[in-house]
């Protein structure tokens, strides 16, 4: 089990941006029932946060309790650590199970397995990730050097499967053909600083050098960014939607 998160989940759960309502909306026509769901590595609940207006009951789990004392809370939510490839729940027990950002951290073929026991028949399993956020030209080859000079040996080899937007990884269902998204939102330069600390890149950077290296990006930033300045931030979003 990969854990980058438990060290830094108040930034995580501060900094991360939310998944848009047209994301949740395709993939919840496309159910028949709207029973039970979980949410697989749920880190702070934001998707257990929707799914819970929707369902009757949700399971969220996540390998760090640290991410979990900082989640959403709701009557209907249960909580509990697990990893993603061995549970305790009953077979054929869900009609939907979501995994956002997080598949490339599993042991994949014994996640698939588990989903085809727990998930009920004709249930879905939705996955989705988000490429590298866009702000505008400058900024964005700032952030560039920064994922791939400055922070770029300390990702972990399973990030290549998120710069490949999912496409390589095998996906053992009937797969649903999923649109593009985007995740749009007005940031200021605080705000993106934070989300820069919450890479997993970047706390390993910190741990290893003893210092931070989004301050000093911070400081050429400056040079693009007004104080108190909210700038459009843009994060493509891939989904891959399957019938268990």
């Amino acid at each position: 089990m990969k854990d980058f998160f438990s060290g830094h989940s108040k930034i995580y759960a501060s900094f991360r941006p939310v998944y848009p309502d047209a994301l949740y909306h395709f993939i919840f026509r496309h159910l028949k029932n709207k029973s039970t769901a979980w949410d697989c590595a749920t880190g702070n609940g934001q998707v257990a946060k929707i799914l819970s207006a929707h369902f009757k009951e949700v399971y969220a789990t996540d390998i760090s309790q640290q991410q979990l004392d900082h989640a959403f809370r709701a009557h209907n939510i249960r909580y509990s650590v697990s990893p993603a490839e061995q549970t305790s729940f009953h077979d054929a027990q869900f009609d939907l199970i979501t995994v956002a950002q997080a598949l490339h951290w599993f042991d994949r073929d014994r996640f698939y397995r588990e989903v085809k026991r727990i998930g009920k028949p004709g249930g879905l399993l939705a996955v989705w990730g988000y490429a590298l956020l866009y702000i505008e030209p400058v900024i964005d080859t700032i952030i560039m050097d920064f994922y791939n000079n400055t922070v770029g040996p300390f990702w972990d080899d399973a990030r290549r499967l998120v710069e490949q937007e999912y496409k390589t990884i095998a996906f053992p269902f009937e797969e649903i053909p999923a649109p593009p998204f985007s995740i749009d939102v007005q940031w200021t330069l605080e705000h993106l600083t934070g989300y820069l600390e919450s890479w997993s890149s970047t706390q390993k950077f910190i741990r290893q050098k003893g210092i931070n290296p989004v301050d000093a990006v911070a400081e050429t930033l400056r040079k693009h960014w007004a104080e108190g300045e909210s700038k459009k931030v843009s994060f493509p979003i891939f989904a891959r939607l399957g019938v268990i």
